[in-house]
């Protein structure tokens, strides 16, 4: 049974830091392109960025120089700092992985409020 369980959410004031975490089983996490999106209420869900197996990184453009991810491949979890936290990225986090399926965790909330 494949799971992905993200944690490290919650509420953060404007310009603070998060680090986000994704523990993964069930796969062969080191095959696996790992990432992360984000969607607010009422809107789609929008990539925030993916880590290839080897570790080369791309990212949303509004997140860009604020949010790094990264993964480590012996504890088969996917992190994402983010930086500089704007009321722009309050959302619901979920943790993604694409190999021969695809799956999805079930999200954890980002709350950037003063």
């Amino acid at each position: 049974q494949v799971q992905l369980v993200e944690s490290g959410g919650g509420l953060v004031q404007p310009g603070g830091s998060l680090r986000l975490s994704c523990a993964a089983s069930g796969i062969i996490f080191s095959a696996y392109v790992m990432g992360w999106y984000r969607q607010a209420p009422g809107k789609q869900r929008d990539l925030v960025a993916t880590i290839s197996s080897g570790g080369s990184t791309n990212y949303a453009d509004s997140v860009k120089g604020r949010f790094t991810s990264s993964r480590d491949n012996d504890k088969n979890t996917l992190y994402l700092q983010m930086n500089s936290l704007e009321p722009g990225d309050t959302a619901v986090y979920y943790c993604y992985a694409r190999g021969t399926e695809a799956y999805w965790g079930q999200g954890t909330q980002v709350t950037v409020s003063s």
